[in-house]
């Protein structure tokens, strides 16, 4: 597989497509089979998108919007990054799944539909890049549900598609169409192995707690008690401090962790309403076990690591390009700091195209990694060369 990543800060949405399209298109000597797009939210997608199908008809074009992105030498806010792919030794589809928030299942059931029923003999190996409208909720649902729907042979992977943390309109690509309520999936089916890498380097703060009452993304009640006051207990004990009305700044620092066996799944607290419930980035399931959660910039950076390691230890070969993502929580915990994280990644990969982005929420699920539907988890995806 031949790979390579350009990004743009050019503010007109029609010159950024055009740049990442025929750049891609003469780093490659070809037109790519594939192309993945992380836009910011100020961009005008579908201008973007209109001006890499005019210079790239015949490529399958997916990406999402995003909060806050980078490559190899480059990160910010307000880039236009793409990826594009080509290879004799890979074979790309695309599919959508739509109404995410009516109905997750029918969404994952939709996108699988038009997965390839029987891969050729010599693409042994199926994976899947995804990347869901992250405001429309049940994302775990659809991991869940496109695991289900394959029988387990895909390794999935991707993210929840961002609006730098204001949380009023997240969107996803495929083709020129730009989408919400719905998740886009590239399909790839390979004759070496993809590895994905997923680490987050939390750790548990605080005793266990039950979620008695929750509603989607809302958790009402830990141990019976509305679920601030767990958060205000624990701000006591540690000398933090915790504004109700303004609580974000204490929730970045202070997360719930989903007792999941080996692992704790994350979910970042947002806010208070006016009963003490905690409204959350994902769904925290009733009957669930929970504890509040620490983690520090060494963690994040060594958890980095972590991820891009093992997803080079299951790839077992030299890799042609690599995918990063991670939350835009992370981003803003860390601040500046922020910096390292992505440096490591940056030395890790400089020798190989590497792109990504923040997102809210993150897609992991392969053999061996503790799996499914993440927040404040870096996530790495290599491509075989």
């Amino acid at each position: 597989m031949k790979a390579s990543v350009v990004s743009t800060d050019s503010s007109d949405s029609s010159t950024a497509g055009e740049f990442l399209a025929t750049e891609i298109r003469r780093s490659l000597s070809t037109p790519p089979a594939a192309l993945v797009l992380f836009a910011a939210p100020q961009h005008d997608h579908g201008a973007i998108l209109s001006a890499i199908k005019k210079e790239l008809p015949d490529t399958i074009v997916v990406g999402a919007s995003s909060a806050g992105e980078f490559t190899n030498v480059s990160s910010g806010q307000g880039l236009a990054c793409a990826l594009g792919l080509v290879g004799d030794d890979v074979v790309f589809s695309y599919s959508v799944g739509r109404n995410l928030a009516m109905d997750a299942t029918a969404a994952a059931q939709e996108i699988v539909s038009r997965f390839t029923p029987t891969p050729p003999g010599r693409f042994p190996f199926r994976a899947a890049l995804v990347l869901a409208d992250a405001l429309a909720g049940h994302a775990d649902i659809l991991v869940d549900q496109l695991t289900l729907a394959t029988a387990g042979q895909y390794q999935f992977f991707g993210g929840g598609a961002g609006d730098n943390a204001q949380f009023q309109k997240t969107t996803v690509f495929c083709g020129e169409e730009v989408l919400s309520d719905a998740a886009v999936a590239l399909e790839i089916l390979s004759s070496k192995p993809i590895g994905v890498g997923v680490s987050h380097g939390w750790k548990p703060a605080s005793r266990a707690y039950r979620v008695t009452a929750s509603d989607g993304m809302k958790v009402i009640s830990l141990d019976g008690f509305p679920a601030i006051e767990a958060f205000v207990e624990h701000a006591e004990e540690t000398h933090q401090n915790l504004d109700r009305k303004e609580p974000l700044p204490f929730f970045l620092h202070n997360i719930i962790g989903v007792d999941s066996g080996a692992e704790h799944r994350l979910r970042v607290p947002l806010a208070v309403d006016e009963e003490g419930a905690v409204v959350c980035a994902a769904e925290v399931p009733v009957g669930s076990v929970v504890r509040i959660m620490k983690t520090s910039t060494a963690s994040a950076v060594s958890a980095a690591k972590q991820a891009a390691n093992a997803a080079l230890d299951a790839l077992g070969g030299p890799p042609a390009a690599a995918l990063f993502f991670d939350c835009v929580a992370t981003r803003l915990r860390m601040g500046d700091e922020f910096g390292l994280e992505l440096s490591s990644l940056q030395e890790r990969f400089s020798e190989v195209p590497l792109t990504g982005c923040n997102t809210h929420g993150q897609i992991a699920r392969a053999e061996g990694q503790f799996s499914g539907f993440h927040n404040c988890t870096a996530v790495v995806c290599v491509f075989p060369e």
